[in-house]
């Protein structure tokens, strides 16, 4: 299993005759996680993936006890404890950098992509290193998301994006309720039964191994000036302009501008690693270190992604 020296840390796989790939992965999860936690991301190459469930199970000896997604925002089919399909996004629409679930109380700090199906053109989970883009912002930003943190709203309804029931795996209102009271997240109910919640995170934290600051949320990925143009004009007049699906705030409540906003995005893109899927890749990620993004494509893409070792921001 030589390693290679590429922009992405890359290992590549060498099972034996006869050695199945979930096999191989969990022999050498260790071996895997430590170059993870050296370098922030590591691509393995050469696997062979027979399936959504041969795919999870290898995902599986990587991760172990997976983590299970709350607050999601966008669809996902489940193959197992912690174990889903990458997010149902417009394959036209970029799903922009960003943290997994660093809007939530408890987000997972190991990351696993495996591809069963690359697509025929795009569909790249890029990645961008968190201490590196930190250093690029301009100090008074930083300063001032480090201050006050930021704030995510959102507002779950029937027509957009994800329903209440299965982002919070709930089956009623006070479920919810009880949740959000519990993780610190404001709760109201609009007269048409949706559901729209607002909390504060920090924007800055400290890599729970190294205690290295690190860039840590979405705040442009899920700002109304990353949509589209006509998917946020469209959005604004059918739900109105505090009804969009998501937005984020500085964490006293100010509006972000679209210049702000498109500066982070530059910087992301400054320190974008990207690789083209192949069949078989893995890619594992440190969700603190590292950021990740998925570029549009065309074709069929199929990617089992796992979450695992939870931690609270």
């Amino acid at each position: 299993m030589p390693e290679q020296r590429d922009a992405l840390r890359r290992l590549d796989a060498t099972p034996g005759p006869g050695t199945d790939a979930a096999a191989w992965a969990t022999e050498h999860r260790e071996e895997i996680r430590a170059l993870v936690a050296r370098h922030g991301a590591l691509l393995v190459r050469g696997l062979k993936l027979d399936g959504h469930d041969h795919a999870a199970a290898v995902v599986r000896g990587i991760i172990g006890e997976g983590m299970a997604e709350r607050e999601g925002f966008a669809p996902r089919e489940e193959f197992g404890p912690g174990l889903y399909s990458s997010s149902h996004w417009p394959a036209d629409q970029p799903m922009c950098m960003h943290h997994e679930l660093s809007y939530a109380a408890e987000a997972p700090r190991l990351m696993v992509f495996a591809c069963v199906t690359p697509p025929a053109v795009g569909g790249v989970t890029a990645v961008a290193d968190a201490r590196a883009v930190l250093g690029d912002l301009p100090d008074d930003l930083v300063e001032r998301f480090e201050r006050h943190g930021w704030v995510l709203t959102r507002h779950y309804n029937p027509f957009v994006g994800i329903g209440w029931e299965d982002a919070f795996g709930a089956k009623n209102p006070d479920e919810v309720e009880r949740y959000c009271a519990d993780h610190g997240i404001e709760v109201r109910w609009d007269a048409e039964g949706g559901l729209r919640t607002r909390q504060s995170r920090p924007a800055v934290i400290a890599d729970p191994e190294s205690g290295e600051r690190c860039w840590f949320n979405q705040i442009a990925f899920l700002n109304e000036w990353t949509m589209a143009p006509e998917v946020r004009e469209f959005l604004t007049a059918e739900f109105g302009p505090d009804g969009l699906p998501f937005n984020t705030f500085y964490g006293d409540g100010s509006p972000l501008d679209s210049a702000t906003v498109d500066l982070i995005n530059a910087v992301y893109e400054k320190h974008t690693v990207r690789e083209p899927w192949q069949r078989g890749d893995l890619l594992v990620i440190d969700n603190v270190r590292m950021a990740h993004s998925r570029e549009p494509y065309r074709g069929d893409r199929e990617i089992v992604v796992g979450l695992g070792e939870p931690f609270r921001p």
